[in-house]
């Protein structure tokens, strides 16, 4: 991750053409390796000062099963998306004998790369993480990858590097979303979305214009706004509510914006749903304690806790191979309630 790691298990591979995986097996004394390979990969790490993974090293010098250790990355830890994958990867985690070292990167690139040099010098076994929503830069994760850490993708993917990922689809669950509001009467629908910049928002807002498409209906620009937060909501939705031909509905990116959208209509003197629809996506504890209780769509974060878990412990133990990049969707389902029609 910095100057006092000399050499990666990518750089061993190149030098002595063979694959990572190869480097990877050989460190641990793989038997799937020949004797004369190992030998010659261990000589040329130990040369050039490669650490290995603690859990390799603890295989080789000790009968007793070594302690593992997931690191766990989340944005936010306020967010109740987030934290029932936590809850998801935890359970997984425990069934299996693994314990988490868990992180907050707070949207924060910075944060994040500091998050991802911590976890490497702590030798965690692996690496679950949704990145934050300002990095556009990875060269953490790929240096991760480069040193033979498993890591595993959820909710917010990394284009930048080809990995193992595990995200619900947002496309069909924005579609079904839009769908059942314009089946509902709704024409004028706007869309409230976090930055183009991750994968989940450009998924969801295709999901949303594909719905208006296919129902006849034209996209407008002016009912699109960034905004994926309530108190943001609080302050924009006036403006659009202004409008002569104001939207008749609203799909938000998430519960507590589709809340905020909420509260500023009542508060301006219009009846939900008789007057706007709102729809959220998440289905968290507030979206049944609001009045009326928000229509939204449930994204199962516990099962992709779960299934991200599942994943990094078969490339950790070996059941998966660690160069396959396994992608795994989660589906979501559109729950009814009273802020539609």
């Amino acid at each position: 991750m910095n100057n006092s790691v000399p050499i990666t298990m990518k750089d061993i591979a190149q030098a002595l053409g063979v694959s990572v995986a190869t480097v990877s097996r050989a460190l641990k004394d793989s038997p799937r390796i020949s004797a004369e390979r190992r030998e010659a990969i261990k000589a040329y790490a130990r040369e050039h000062n490669f650490i290995p993974n603690m859990i390799a090293e603890s295989l080789r010098n000790t009968r007793v099963k070594p302690l593992h250790i997931i690191g766990v990355i989340i944005p936010q830890f306020t967010h109740f998306y987030f934290s029932s994958i936590l809850s998801g990867i935890e359970q997984e985690a425990s069934t299996h004998g693994y314990r988490l070292m868990v992180a907050q990167s707070n949207e924060q690139y910075q944060r994040e790369v500091a998050i991802c040099q911590s976890f490497y010098e702590n030798k965690v076994c692996g690496i679950i993480v949704s990145q934050a929503k300002d990095t556009n830069q990875y060269d953490h994760f790929q240096t991760l990858i480069d040193n033979g850490v498993p890591l595993v993708f959820y909710d917010r993917i990394c284009t930048g590097v080809d990995v193992s990922r595990v995200v619900v689809d947002d496309y069909q669950g924005a579609y079904n979303a839009v769908k059942h509001l314009i089946d509902t009467g709704c024409k004028r629908i706007a869309f409230y979305g976090a930055s183009m910049k991750l994968e989940i928002s450009k998924n969801r807002y295709n999901g949303y214009r594909d719905a208006l498409l296919k129902s006849g209906l034209k996209p407008d620009d002016r009912y699109v706004r960034y905004c994926d937060n309530r108190a943001d909501a609080e302050i924009i939705t006036p403006e659009l509510l202004r409008m002569e031909d104001r939207p008749d509905a609203f799909f938000a990116v998430n519960d507590d914006t589709a809340i905020g959208i909420m509260y500023t209509a009542k508060r301006m003197g219009l009846h939900v749903p008789d007057d706007v629809s709102v729809c959220g996506f998440t289905n968290g504890q507030r979206a049944v304690a609001c009045d009326p209780m928000l229509t939204t769509v449930e994204q199962r974060g516990h099962v992709v806790g779960e299934e991200a878990a599942n994943i990094l412990i078969g490339k950790v133990e070996g059941t998966i191979p660690l160069e396959k990049v396994e992608k795994r969707v989660v589906r979501t389902r559109l729950i009814i309630r009273g802020s539609t029609r």
